[in-house]
């Protein structure tokens, strides 16, 4: 790659947001109402109930700095199946809200520059207790699953997806994540891309963490296909953006 290339990309760390934006024009300071916390769906559409984060007594025991020290990236699983309550302690621990503060705003288990939360998660679900196979959706606000849609040889699909890289077809569930970059760019313009990125690593990191509490390994992937994993999920690739994909599986 041509020296001026990289540097040209190496722009994408920096900070710009003082000299690139003037904030009276964005749309929050235009007065133009703030994008909803989570994206719409249907109210007849099938969704499953979660347990709910007082029903984490018994899951989680273990000491924060033991997570932290034996947090790596597993790529074998043993088969096991995952837990509805446990899947629904990943998912808070992830995206899960803690407290309401607007229509558009809610304070999550991660951290979000303005509070704006651009994520959206997606479920590869392959061996889930009492959940079938198929692509569905976390719902923060309601703390439940969407169900998407049922894809044919879904593994398959996922493996190839993601360049060949075999764990993430023979995990129990393949979180994708995906953004919603207006979200961001209704408070931060042009600037919204690099604090996306950002905030992406906050939530796998959790995960890593969380896995740990339940003992399931993960890898996190960076290297995916994102016309094919975008065409999977069925999104546009332009207003939702496929981000960034772990696998998760038990140890």
């Amino acid at each position: 790659m041509e020296k001026d290339l990289i540097i040209q990309y190496r722009s994408f760390l920096k900070d710009s947001i003082r000299k690139a934006i003037d904030f009276s024009q964005t749309d929050q300071n235009r007065g133009v109402a703030p994008p909803p916390v989570e994206k719409p769906y249907s109210k007849e559409r099938k969704r499953i109930d979660l347990v709910k984060f007082d029903e984490f007594i018994d899951i989680g025991k273990i000491e924060l700095k033991t997570a932290i020290k034996n947090r790596e990236s597993r790529r074998l699983y043993s088969g096991r199946s995952i837990s509805i309550k446990e899947l629904s302690f990943l998912l808070w621990a992830t995206q899960g809200i803690r407290k309401f503060l607007d229509a558009g705003h809610a304070l999550r288990t991660v951290p979000s520059a303005g509070c704006r939360h651009a994520l959206e998660t997606y479920l590869c679900a392959f061996n889930i207790e009492d959940l079938e196979e198929g692509i569905y959706r976390y719902l923060p606000v309601e703390h439940q699953l969407l169900f998407e849609f049922k894809e044919e040889r879904l593994k398959e699909k996922v493996f190839e997806a993601t360049f060949k890289q075999t764990w993430s077809a023979e995990s129990a569930v393949t979180f994708i994540w995906t953004a919603v970059p207006y979200r961001m760019e209704w408070r931060y313009d042009i600037d919204s891309s690099k604090v996306i990125a950002i905030e992406a690593g906050h939530v796998c990191q959790n995960l890593y963490l969380a896995c740990e509490a339940i003992d399931a390994g993960m890898c996190a992937i960076a290297a995916y296909d994102q016309e094919k994993m975008d065409e999977l999920l069925k999104i546009d690739g332009e207003d939702e953006i496929t981000v960034y994909i772990a696998s998760v599986g038990k140890k």
